[in-house]
């Protein structure tokens, strides 16, 4: 079992901000997923409000859903004080809020600004990469709910050769075609009738 939950770190969320047109569909879905219920009509009576862990943030003319980067050397795990911020065996954050005392020191060492404290729940909340759900091999709730593709999940090598191949089809657009194949003449090139011209001239001087 262990085997196979290793594998799981090979799964990322790839964002495409071109894409995103911050239709806000993956807070919504997390804060769902995040709520005791996972039901969107019954979530929002509940107390306290679940909250999203991704946050759709406006950069120049774009959206971005930011969202925990699950850092190899994650900082807030270095500095927690007592462990409620800690990495699963797949190689994911998270946060045990049972264990967190709320003092906001993963917060500061965040440098993405991910980690929210919660004063109602008196704990830190993150994002969990929908641990339960991908451990059943199904998609994170986010990217699951967007509507254009903005997120993208599966394995590392599979989605980066993906985008790859997108980001070659962009820079061929508008190139033409085909190709125009230069080849020497059999025969030889007709005479250039300026020679022709230049002994006709020949005789006249201008001065």
């Amino acid at each position: 079992m262990r085997g196979s939950l290793q594998k799981l770190s090979e799964y990322i969320i790839y964002v495409i901000p071109s894409r995103c047109v911050g239709c806000k569909s993956c807070e919504i879905a997390c804060a769902v997923e995040h709520s005791a219920s996972k039901d969107l009509l019954t979530a929002i009576l509940e107390s306290p409000k679940p909250k999203s862990r991704v946050k759709v943030t406006p950069a120049d003319n774009f959206y971005v859903p930011m969202r925990c980067m699950h850092c190899e050397d994650a900082p807030c795990v270095a500095v927690c004080p007592t462990g409620a911020m800690q990495k699963t065996s797949e190689g994911y954050v998270i946060c045990d809020p049972l264990t967190c005392i709320g003092c906001r020191a993963c917060v500061i060492a965040c440098p993405f600004g991910h980690p929210i404290y919660d004063p109602l729940v008196k704990s830190t909340i993150k994002c969990d990469h929908c641990l339960d759900r991908v451990r059943e091999g199904v998609p994170p709730a986010c990217v699951e709910a967007c509507p254009t593709g903005a997120l993208r999940y599966g394995k590392t090598e599979e989605v980066l050769a993906e985008m790859a191949k997108k980001k070659a089809e962009e820079f061929i657009t508008g190139l033409g075609g085909g190709g125009v194949i230069y080849k020497p003449l059999e025969r030889e090139a007709p005479e250039s009738p300026i020679q022709k011209i230049r002994e006709a001239y020949k005789p006249v001087r201008w001065w």
